[in-house]
């Protein structure tokens, strides 16, 4: 919904080392990573026994189920692709700046997708400029793309020159980079954003996540080190770790919210994750209750958990519509209030006279759990307190994750007790950051939207 949080993109890359078509298995990879963005799709792909650089390339806006006809489909083929769907942080949410970004150059061709942000993308534009390379970049996926190419014409391989670029890249990013005989693909050095390396018969995959991998009917192999760069030839694969260091901080929302609860993520299973969250908040912020619920789909396994270990029975209290199309922002106060009751209906019979503790993972404004508790008590809740199975938000993201800036997050200008009043909830928690090791154990991670302690 409007008040929900959004992560930028998810890639996919294959290579069919014995030559078959890829295409299929990228649109199907795709639609395994959509929750990851909605806005655009785009599919490139190669041909490495025909002519050096023929790349073909489709994008839209949209769904990749409405951006890929089946004719569309096929009429590209290649044995080694990349895709990409996206939700923009950075850049306009316009066909532009959906990839992949797919170029030519003095010494070959190459599609990239990209994940993440580039902090610090300003500055190498500002460089690229005053080398002379005038491009109107519009994202920092495009800047990143120009920087490879330029150290491309300094360097004897492409791998030299993404480890060239990639060393003076600060953020956090995970790229996939097709070029007509080879993939690759880098991680950036605190493992911020996940990359994964999975088979399926003679093809090689790299994604966002295991998940995707599984949709394909391939094996996950392993995560990309966090600073590791593979590369994937008709020969095999490389791996270089030139760019990796003991510092690590992996983004805690991938736990949280983003990735699919069947994914799992270095080592950890996002499934598992979310239940034990439900778990820890229920020992830190036990109430009476009649009944535990979640908010669809992001609250349900936090809800499980919390009802597992408090003992008080889980119910799914909401009707979700999945067919109504993708949401934004509405204008008005009244077309907000419609676009939540279209999307959630509340079942009346489960929630009358019903003392209901209510699960979801953040609260970004306030504006949508507002309007759910308004309407499970106007279908007769007795009482909702709301559980939060994350901490405040208190800091804007910088690397791929659209948490807004300060002055619109809740929590940052309010008291607990305050958004409490302001949903309207009769208890109001959040799980502490101390309760971050159930979840993951002893993984480092990347918690700045939470302490401000920004790794990069």
């Amino acid at each position: 919904m409007f008040d929900e949080l959004h992560e930028e993109c998810g890639v996919f890359g294959i290579y069919s080392l014995c030559g078959g078509s890829v295409v299929r298995d990228i649109y199907y990879g795709l639609t395994a990573l959509q929750h990851r963005g909605q806005e655009s799709a785009g599919i490139s792909v190669c041909d490495t026994s025909g002519p050096m650089g023929n790349i073909s390339t489709r994008k839209g806006m949209g769904l990749v189920s409405e951006v890929f006809s089946d004719e569309a489909l096929g009429g590209m083929r290649g044995d080694i692709g990349v895709g990409h769907v996206r939700y923009s942080t950075t850049g306009d949410s316009s066909i532009e700046n959906a990839q992949p970004i797919a170029m030519n150059y003095i010494k070959g061709t190459l599609a990239l997708v990209h994940n993440g942000n580039i902090v610090n993308a300003n500055e190498i534009k500002e460089q690229q400029l005053y080398r002379g390379q005038a491009h109107y970049t519009t994202s920092d996926s495009e800047v990143l793309a120009y920087e490879i190419i330029s150290n491309r014409t300094k360097t004897g391989t492409i791998e030299e020159a993404i480890l060239r670029t990639a060393g003076v890249l600060r953020g956090g990013y995970a790229v996939v980079i097709m070029s007509p005989r080879k993939m690759i693909g880098i991680r950036d050095p605190q493992g911020i954003k996940p990359l994964v390396l999975g088979k399926k018969g003679d093809s090689y995959i790299l994604t966002s996540e295991s998940a995707a991998i599984k949709a394909v009917g391939g094996k996950l192999i392993r995560d990309i080190k966090p600073g590791e760069m593979i590369s994937i030839t008709p020969e095999g694969t490389s791996f270089d770790e030139t760019l990796c260091s003991g510092k690590r901080a992996h983004c805690i929302f991938e736990y949280i919210y983003f990735a699919r609860n069947d994914s799992v993520i270095d080592g950890i299973s996002v499934h598992d994750a979310r239940i034990n969250a439900g778990r820890a908040l229920a020992k830190r912020a036990a109430v009476e209750a009649d009944i535990v619920s979640g908010v669809p789909d992001s609250g349900l396994l936090a809800a499980e958990g919390y009802a597992l270990e408090s003992g008080i029975p889980f119910e799914f209290v909401f009707h979700k519509n999945s067919y109504i199309g993708r949401s934004f922002i509405k204008p008005t106060d009244e077309e907000r209030k419609a676009a939540v009751r279209m999307k959630l209906s509340v079942l009346g019979s489960v929630v009358r006279d019903k003392r209901i503790v209510l699960i979801d993972d953040s609260i970004v404004r306030g504006t949508t759990m507002k309007r759910i508790v308004e309407m499970l008590r106007e279908e007769g809740a007795r009482e909702v307190h709301v559980r939060i199975s994350s901490p405040p938000f208190l800091h804007p993201c910088y690397y791929g994750t659209d948490v807004p800036s300060t002055n619109e997050l809740i929590a940052s200008e309010h008291s607990t007790e305050e958004v409490r009043k302001t949903i309207g909830a009769d208890s109001l928690s959040y799980l502490n950051i101390e309760d971050f090791t159930r979840m993951t154990g002893s993984l480092p991670l990347c918690k700045a939207c939470f302490d401000g302690d920004y790794p990069v």
